[in-house]
């Protein structure tokens, strides 16, 4: 039978059934909400099966609130507090789900990102979730206390709606920018998205290190007071690997990246290189510590030609310097389409940091990507989802 205009068909809607959507929905069902789980999507999940080479890198053991973005650098850390890596590690560890540290508290599952989906729709099921997928939200309004959602044909009602839809990070997998709309239905501002742990793009004179494609070499990549020390790959395109990712998030058009070449190599390492071997070019010192190709290119795009012997003690302090503070201008980068996330979102300044509750809409919460709070590269970003959406599901549940 069709629900009447003003009885409640669930206690909570939750939009999206990514990571903090199915986590959300999980946990407030089994702290005894009815919940309606609704996604346009027809499987759950499908970002999460995709990340971490499809081994899912669920979380990070250095997860602290100044490796995440936002407007205001404070938001998350009451929810960062409250729900930490140890705490997912222990369900994992609960569901069997066999794990690995790979580099810089980065954790992986040893089988596949799939193991992840199923726990989490597990723990849906074990909270009666309602999870309903494969058609669109219509309209969403509220009055009376209530949401009133059209998911297809049906109209759910509930006092509690969670935005858990994401942001426009890899269209592909149906991403699109729905919760800015949702939230500034409600009043809430949004924070201009944009494309975050992706790689840049080069053009005119730096385009010339297209030819070094598929070569990567450990760095460390500045923009601004940021710094990673981690590998960049040079691409047909620009600048990728985990060191420009990182970076990404940071840089804004019209800004440069620096690049150390040089991170393991002391002060005047050129110097002591001359003294040592003076017959040495520096191309062939370079590759010492760099891939040939890009020794080669570098030691090109310096000036230096000839025996190490024959350049003056400037000229080599000269080449050092830019050496280990190169810059490149980005003419951009390859967008929404190739970025893992988005930065930006849903402003924090109309939400609770500790419930993710909308201030001025009583019943309404954001969680996930879906807000302006944007992690580091390795996990950060599914802990802010499990944090935020942890924070989400206690205040509804302690709902009257």
């Amino acid at each position: 039978m069709a629900p009447t205009h003003n009885v409640p068909t669930h206690d909570v809607i939750v939009l999206g059934a990514g990571a903090a959507g199915l986590f959300c929905a999980g946990l407030a069902g089994q702290r005894g909400k009815r919940v309606a789980l609704l996604d346009h999507a027809d499987a759950p999940g499908k970002k999460i099966l995709i990340s971490g080479g499809g081994r899912c890198n669920f979380t990070n053991l250095y997860t602290a609130p100044d490796r995440y973005l936002s407007e205001n650098p404070h938001f998350a850390r009451s929810a960062l507090s409250r729900y930490t890596p140890a705490d997912f590690i222990a369900l994992v560890e609960r569901y069997g789900i066999a794990w690995h540290e790979k580099t810089l508290g980065q954790l992986f599952c040893d089988g596949s990102a799939k193991q992840i989906v199923a726990m989490l729709v597990e723990e849906c099921a074990a909270g009666g979730v309602n999870l309903r997928l494969g058609a669109q939200v219509g309209g969403v309004e509220h009055a009376d206390g209530l949401f009133r959602v059209q998911f297809g044909s049906e109209t759910l009602i509930a006092p509690a709606l969670v935005i858990a839809t994401g942001g426009p990070a890899i269209p592909k997998l149906g991403a699109t920018g729905f919760a800015y709309d949702l939230a500034r239905k409600f009043g809430l501002k949004v924070v201009q998205p944009r494309p975050a742990l992706v790689p840049l793009t080069l053009s005119g004179e730096e385009a010339l290190f297209r030819e070094l494609s598929g070569v990567s070499a450990e760095v460390v990549a500045h923009c601004g007071k940021a710094a990673f020390r981690e590998a960049a790959l040079f691409t047909h395109r620009g600048l990728s690997g985990p060191a420009i990712l990182q970076v990404s998030s940071y840089w804004r058009h019209g800004g440069c990246v620096e690049i150390d070449f040089l991170p393991d190599q002391p002060q005047d390492w050129l110097l002591a290189a001359k003294r040592e071997r003076p017959r040495l070019a520096l191309a062939k010192a370079l590759g010492a510590a760099l891939p040939e190709r890009l020794a080669v290119r570098l030691a090109e795009h310096v000036g230096i030609e000839g025996e190490l012997g024959q350049t003056q003690d400037k000229a080599l302090r000269g080449a050092e310097t830019q050496l280990r503070r190169w810059r490149f201008a980005p003419s951009g980068s390859e967008g929404f389409a190739k970025a893992e996330v988005t930065a930006g979102g849903i402003s924090t300044a109309g939400l609770s940091s500790r419930t993710m509750g909308a201030q001025a809409v009583p019943g309404l919460y954001a969680v996930g990507e879906a807000v302006d709070v944007t992690g580091w590269l390795g996990g950060y970003n599914f802990q802010w989802a499990w944090a935020s959406a942890y924070a989400a599901a206690v205040a509804i549940t302690d709902f009257p």
